[in-house]
């Protein structure tokens, strides 16, 4: 289905870009307008581009692609300086974006049957910059991607928002990953409560413990689905991580950035494992695993500008504290998350943690993206990231805290890779700062409570769980 907005649409995803051609569909003909075969890069990540190519094609009459990393986008600039700096033009319209595309594309229509896909717009501040035009000067449709947004941050950049529509592309769900496997039906299917045949469970657990290595990169999924090999798949991944660290690197000014940069992955591992309450300055305690304290060399805008470029990029996501389970005590971005799993579970291996201390974090990693994920796309949970809570009569930590705004009632999630319960999820329940009590654990068949306050449901069907329990 095509934007009806009329607005421009932007898909930022991360770490995602490969190459089209530039051709137009009419019914059964296909006429070449620009061949720019201009991204010489091996497709080890299968992303945003592919999706919007095959969008496109299927859509559209006519479809236009420029990647400005590329040759395309090198060409795409020439038309824009020979179009803005034409003598005598008696049409000024003969000097705007109308007139660059017509240079680009000769064959160039107007209409709502076309469609213009503008690829790694942060390579340009230039036609960035022009997106207002793009949405209020034409009637067909605009897609900018990038994949690099911190570079957006800086101040030659101009992005209209109200004449956007943005979608974030992320790797695979894991119910997407499922999919990949035909097993997505028997997701959808389970019951919560443990009443179907155990073995069907267990086949799905088994696919969760592989997701928790391999995570949503559909490069990396298809080359298990390909080799069964998961070793081979762990070291794709880390390919993946070499190329964007390198990749990013050409957007920072000197060598001590780019080297705080690669290190930031490790050290939001390393947090994770030691901050389970969370941290009232993320940079300072950043900064303290990066660099020893007493470094000079390294500044708190040093750790900022590479912590925001990950975030940006869709690497890593922010996790909020609220205090006692109330949803108007909340201290913002106390904790940090990384956006796939398989990222996730290289960078804590690399610690040296014992493989179950791993397994629980990787397990809250998965939970924190599935509530993200309910935030994303639905009305129904407060807030604009997943909060965890702090009871401070105790001290304890839950592991997620959650209100409904399907029914106005506190819910707490407590993660656990085993069968144990948490101590701190119960006592909220007892003091009445929580209403329902979701135990989402590795090894459990789910189970409730009589008076259904409390529910055990596996961890693994946490994206199925419901929050209107007292409606």
């Amino acid at each position: 289905m095509k934007n009806p907005s009329g607005k421009v649409g932007t898909a930022f995803g991360h770490m995602d870009f490969s190459f089209v051609s530039i051709n137009t569909e009419d019914d059964d003909e296909t006429e070449e307008l620009v061949d720019f075969s201009d991204v010489d890069y091996e497709d080890d990540r299968l992303g945003k581009t592919n999706i919007l190519d095959k969008f496109a094609r299927e859509q559209y009459q006519q479809y236009i692609y420029i990647n400005m990393i590329g040759e395309s986008g090198e060409y795409f600039l020439e038309c824009y300086e020979k179009a803005y700096h034409r003598r005598n033009v008696q049409d000024e319209a003969e000097n705007g974006m109308a007139a660059v595309l017509k240079t680009y594309a000769p064959n160039f229509v107007d209409s709502r049957e076309t469609i213009v896909v503008i690829d790694e717009i942060q390579e340009s501040p230039v036609i960035y910059s022009r997106i207002r035009e793009f949405a209020r000067e034409f009637s067909c449709d605009f897609v900018v991607t990038g994949s690099y947004l911190g570079k957006t941050r800086e101040k030659e950049f101009f992005l209209s928002a109200g004449d956007t529509d943005t979608l974030v592309m992320g790797t695979l769900s894991f119910p997407e990953f499922l999919g990949a496997f035909g097993k997505r039906d028997l997701y959808e299917t389970l019951t919560l409560d443990g009443k179907d045949d155990h073995a069907r469970y267990d086949e799905i657990k088994d696919y969760f413990d592989l997701y928790c290595q391999l995570g949503g990169y559909p490069r990396v999924v298809q080359n298990y689905l390909e080799t069964e090999d998961l070793s081979q798949s762990r070291r794709l991944v880390e390919r993946i991580i070499d190329i964007f660290i390198k990749e990013s690197s050409r957007y920072f000014e000197s060598e001590l950035d780019i080297e705080i940069f690669g290190q930031l992955f490790q050290a939001i591992a390393i947090m994770l494992l030691k901050e389970k309450r969370g941290t009232e300055d993320l940079v300072t305690d950043l900064s303290k695993i990066v660099f020893k304290e007493e470094s000079g060399r390294v500044s708190k805008k040093m750790i900022n500008h590479a912590r925001s470029w990950l975030y940006l990029s869709h690497v890593i996501g922010y996790c909020s504290k609220s205090i006692n389970c109330d949803h108007l005590s909340i201290v913002d971005n106390c904790r940090y998350y990384y956006m796939d799993l398989g990222v996730a579970a290289y960078f804590l291996r690399k610690t040296g943690e014992p493989d179950t201390a791993i397994k629980g974090i990787l397990c809250e990693n998965f939970v924190y993206l599935e509530l993200l994920n309910r935030l994303r796309n639905t009305d129904s949970i407060a807030g604009t990231v997943p909060w965890f809570a702090v009871y401070q009569q105790t001290g304890g930590v839950l592991d997620f805290y959650v209100r409904s705004l399907l029914d106005y009632k506190n819910y707490g999630l407590e993660v656990k890779a085993g069968k144990s319960a948490g101590n701190t999820a119960s006592t909220l329940l007892e003091a009445g700062l929580l209403d329902f009590l979701y135990y989402l654990k590795g090894n459990t068949y789910g189970g409730i409570t009589e008076d259904g306050k409390i529910q055990t449901v596996p961890l693994y069907l946490a994206g199925r769980i419901r929050f209107d329990k007292g409606v």
